[in-house]
């Protein structure tokens, strides 16, 4: 089955100012990131508003990236719901547009434990061909409830679709029981953007990365660079990386993604009430943070 790798780019969905998709904005941004060579596609995600979104514009979004990148890199749509029925509507919907696959957030802001949350993931399983790749997404920090690695051990036995897992938060001991799933076959890859090159040094299979919507280049250097054995320089563009993931707040305000597109020729828009677009104040010093960055980067020739 086709699994996620390398740098898989989160993708931020662009809006108007009254937070209704601009989808021509979506098909740009869909053939930029292909032509900088991100390795996969993974839209709908907490980058991309997920939650935010009703069932038909999930749907709308997930055809329009699917359909402009026919096929030319993988694209796994991000499926999870507020509730279970949303979220197997939008899994049968994947299957059918021809998504390589899926991803599912845990159940978010309602309690659940281990046994609702297996039993979550069961039915989503069972939703779809035993062929058809499926990754567990953990963020608890933002979602509330946690994938416990006896939990994703059990699924993983039970359900051959299950391949892998997106693991946002930034600890290392349950990354390593992860890594063991399936005698060291379950694929697993870092949501942290900043963790990047040490998550691949423990052996994951890459990044799903937000701020590789806006800035691929640096990331796509990592994997490079890793890949080909040269762990020092790999440290150094990994520095630069982070910097860059500073000033663009890691994707804690989706304000700063959209108006660094903006900058990148993309017009990723407004983001979606309750949150704020950037003042005129913020949108300044976000432009001399981002400039004042590429000037200092040594890989600029990238950028260009």
């Amino acid at each position: 089955m086709e699994k996620l790798f390398g740098v898989t780019t989160a993708m931020v969905t662009p809006m108007n100012e009254k937070g209704e998709v601009n989808y021509k904005e979506l098909e740009r941004l869909t053939e930029f990131l292909i032509d900088k060579g991100v390795n996969c596609l993974y839209p709908l995600g907490t980058t991309g508003e997920m939650f935010k979104l009703n069932v038909d514009e999930r749907k709308k979004v997930a055809e329009t990236v699917v359909n402009t990148a026919q096929q030319r890199v993988k694209v796994f749509i991000h499926i999870g719901a507020m509730t279970l029925d949303d979220t197997l509507l939008l899994v049968n919907h994947a299957v059918s547009i021809g998504a390589t696959g899926i991803g599912a957030v845990t159940p978010a802001f309602f309690p659940a434990d281990d046994v609702e949350i297996e039993a979550y993931y069961q039915a989503i399983a069972e939703e779809v061909p035993n062929n058809f790749p499926i990754y567990l997404y953990s963020i608890p920090q933002l979602a509330g409830n946690a994938l416990s690695p006896e939990v994703v051990k059990r699924l993983a036995a039970n359900h051959q679709n299950i391949v892998g897992i997106k693991y946002s938060y930034p600890d290392f001991l349950t990354l390593k029981d992860y890594l063991s799933v399936r005698n060291n076959s379950f694929s697993v890859l870092t949501g942290s953007d900043s963790l990047f090159l040490p998550a691949l040094a423990m052996g994951c299979d890459g990044v799903v990365s937000g701020v590789s919507c806006v800035f691929p280049e640096p990331f796509k250097e990592i994997y490079k660079l890793y890949s080909q054995g040269e762990l020092a320089q790999a440290r150094n563009v990994q520095q630069h990386a982070d910097n860059i993931i500073q000033i663009l707040k890691g994707g804690s305000n989706l304000s700063y993604f959209k108006k660094g597109l903006e900058l990148r020729g993309i017009q990723g828009g407004s983001v979606k009430r309750p949150q704020l677009d950037l003042t005129i104040e913020e949108e300044k010093a976000l432009i001399e943070n981002i400039n004042s960055w590429k000037r200092k980067l040594s890989l600029v020739e990238l950028l260009e």
